[in-house]
């Protein structure tokens, strides 16, 4: 085929002989078969933000900015420059993302190089030797079914043990290899201890893993298995060996509500008194620089 014009960098540079075929197109980049002396790999050409269908990115922001007033105010601009640096930090994401999790032995595919915004890495196939085929593509026995969650709910424990939540996580994003599933696309990645966000993402993750295994195993969409490993990893008893129920308990304790009121009305209090500063010393301020 034709070498698009992204990929011709790569073959100046020596990292790769030739692109063989386009294997899809996604909401944020173009995958290809390379050729890489005498292996195949896959190359993810990152699309140009005004291609781009994926949009709600807010929530995967936060985390990602450095602890510096002036440098998140920098960040936060509108700019053009500044946009090409957020976009190029949201490139950066599924690499280093990549490298941490081949550290903690999720299995993920093999990274190989990223050079002018095409991400090299492995490609996996089948047991043909065909590239493999996504999650959903498959129709699934009941154990089939069974076995697959297990293991991704392992890798999602996995992940959040090193401090990742995947992000948008799904039946879209899972390879099923020749030696069983590999999880794929990290640009959303987030890190759980600094995103208020990571909570709901990652319950959203392992929902969505449910509700399609679900379909062939039914009771698996009844299991909670996000809050319980969320829970866990809060209170810090999360490992990789935790044995998981897919439950959690409720907390079947009543409510105090004296305690609650005690402390809304504490909370106003305060509030008022800090508004009712603020104003006075704004009067006073006004009444110094008027004399």
């Amino acid at each position: 085929m034709k070498t698009p014009s992204r990929m011709e960098p790569l073959i100046e540079e020596g990292l790769i002989d030739s692109v063989v075929c386009e294997i899809m197109s996604g909401k944020e980049a173009m995958l290809y078969v390379v050729k890489c002396g005498e292996e195949y790999r896959c190359a993810k050409v990152y699309k140009e933000k005004q291609k781009r269908n994926f949009r709600q990115n807010s929530c995967y922001l936060e985390g990602r900015e450095i602890n510096s007033r002036r440098r998140s105010r920098f960040v936060r601009s509108s700019s053009n420059f500044v946009k090409t640096i957020r976009d190029d930090a949201w490139h950066s994401v599924e690499v280093d993302t990549l490298g941490r999790l081949t550290t903690a032995n999720v299995v993920i595919p093999k990274f190989y190089n990223f050079f002018e915004g095409v991400l090299l890495m492995e490609l996996i196939v089948d047991s043909n030797g065909s590239v493999a085929p996504r999650l959903n593509q498959l129709e699934l026995t009941a154990d089939q079914a069974r076995i697959y969650h297990g293991f991704l709910i392992q890798q999602v424990v996995r992940m959040l043990c090193s401090g990742i939540v995947h992000g948008d996580l799904s039946e879209y994003n899972v390879l099923i290899g020749n030696t069983g599933p590999v999880i794929i696309d990290f640009p959303q990645a987030v890190h759980a201890a600094y995103n208020n966000s990571a909570e709901a993402i990652l319950k959203r993750d392992v929902k969505n893993i449910a509700a399609f295994l679900g379909k062939f195993a039914p009771e698996l969409a009844y299991t909670d298995y996000g809050s319980e490993i969320w829970s866990l990893y809060q209170t810090g008893k999360l490992h990789l060996n935790v044995n998981l129920t897919g439950q959690i308990e409720l907390c079947r304790k009543p409510v105090n509500l004296d305690v609650v009121l005690s402390a809304i009305n504490i909370a106003i209090k305060k509030e008022t008194a800090w508004r009712r500063y603020k104003s006075e010393r704004w009067t006073s301020e006004r009444r110094w620089q008027c004399s």
